[in-house]
């Protein structure tokens, strides 16, 4: 396998034309009760606000799949998250959201970082999956 084929590193950016620290709730939201499947159905997801807390996909009964933990909160500029996420195989993520102030706007520099073998499909289509999300957190966001 090559480089390529052992990680994936994916950047985007957007300007949400909102303060700061609502951005920041709507984040936090949008990586909990906002992810769903592609049919709309809920995903139904927790996230653990703060160091050490859990991102995870809550199916009852102690049944779930933990995607990863907070590795750093810093209301309202960052929030870090590393784990296995929706990868079933012996790998390493890591993702940040990092938000700023910029020109009267909310600048948000998003970034997800891989380690291991991840497959083609999943590196071609993450991509694409988290620009759907953030997307979706600007409408949210400036609704």
């Amino acid at each position: 396998m090559s480089a390529n084929e052992w990680s994936v590193d994916i950047q985007q950016q957007l300007d949400i034309s909102v303060p700061i620290d609502k951005v920041f709730e709507g984040v936090l939201l949008q990586f909990s009760e906002k992810m769903k499947y592609p049919d709309g159905r809920s995903m139904n997801f927790k996230l653990e606000a703060r160091p050490g807390g859990r991102w995870y996909r809550d199916l009852g009964n102690d049944s779930g799949h933990l995607w990863g933990h907070v590795q750093v909160i810093k209301a309202p500029n960052i929030l870090e998250i590393s784990g296995p996420m929706f990868m079933s195989y012996p790998v390493l993520n890591h993702f940040e959201v990092r938000l700023s102030e910029h020109e009267g706007k909310t600048r948000l520099n998003f970034r997800h970082r891989a380690v291991g073998p991840v497959d083609e499909q999943t590196r071609t289509g993450v991509s694409g999956g988290w620009k759907e999300m953030l997307d979706e957190l600007k409408r949210d966001s400036e609704a």
